[in-house]
C-alpha cells in the first residue's frame, strides 16, 4: 500500500455568466459564504464578498497517495469545485489552485531560549 498524504487546496475562480437568480442567491447568502466560513473540508467550503460578486474560493482537504503529489491533489479539489459550482448552477471560468502538503509542511517552532 503506498503512503497517503493529506493536502489542503484552496480552488480560486471568478463569477462568469451568471444567471440573474443565480446572482440573487448569491447576494441573499453572502453572510454565510465570508471570512468565517473559510475552512478545509473534503466537502469544500466557499467563501465570496458580495460587492463587487466577482471573484470566489473554495478550501479543500484531499487525501490521496503521496506518489501523485500535489498536483494530482488540486485536480481532484478543481473537479470537485467544478461539479459543485455545477450543481448549484453557478457560471464560473477557469479554475487555479494552491496547494499545501500537511504531511511535508515544516513548522517552525520557537525554541525557549527565544521565548
Amino acid at each position: 500500500m503506498s503512503e497517503r498524504h493529506t493536502y489542503r487546496v484552496i480552488v480560486r475562480g471568478s463569477w462568469e455568466g451568471l444567471t440573474d437568480e443565480a446572482r440573487a442567491r448569491l447576494l441573499a447568502e453572502a453572510d454565510g459564504h465570508g471570512l468565517t466560513s473559510m475552512r478545509f473540508t473534503e466537502e469544500g467550503s466557499l467563501s465570496y464578498e458580495p460587492s463587487p460578486l466577482k471573484h470566489f474560493s473554495m478550501r479543500y482537504v484531499v487525501v490521496s497517495d503521496a506518489a501523485d503529489g500535489e498536483e494530482m491533489a488540486g485536480a481532484l479539489a478543481e473537479d470537485r469545485a467544478e461539479r459543485t459550482l455545477r450543481e448549484l448552477g453557478y457560471g464560473f471560468g477557469e479554475l487555479r489552485s494552491t496547494v499545501t502538503d500537511l504531511d511535508t509542511m515544516k513548522i517552525n517552532r520557537k525554541s525557549a531560549s527565544r521565548r
